[in-house]
């Protein structure tokens, strides 16, 4: 018997703002001090809003958006605070648990 899988796709379980910040939360929690992990979450995130709409809330055109969240982009902090203050986020600091 032959097993058949489906692809996950994360952007399609993302419907509301908190299922949005639960999924950030938990993702950065997972994948620690991996400097991409904010970049790849956004990736799924603005799948998940509107790449298009996304974008024209940040003020960036969505091919600048869309270098900002690519695997190979080199995004500016600035850009990356732009995208999560346009979710409705906000980056804090606090210290490390051990």
């Amino acid at each position: 018997m032959t097993l058949q899988t489906t692809r996950w796709d994360s952007a399609e379980h993302l419907k509301t703002d908190e299922d949005i910040q639960l999924y950030l939360e938990a993702y950065l929690e997972e994948t620690g001090d991996d400097p991409g992990a904010i970049v790849h979450a956004l990736r799924i995130i603005a799948r998940a809003k509107n790449l298009s709409q996304l974008a024209a809330d940040t003020g960036l055109s969505q091919e600048e958006l869309y270098e900002v969240v690519s695997p190979d982009g080199n995004p500016s902090f600035k850009a990356v605070a732009s995208i999560v203050k346009t979710l409705g986020f906000e980056a804090i600091v606090r210290p490390a648990t051990v």
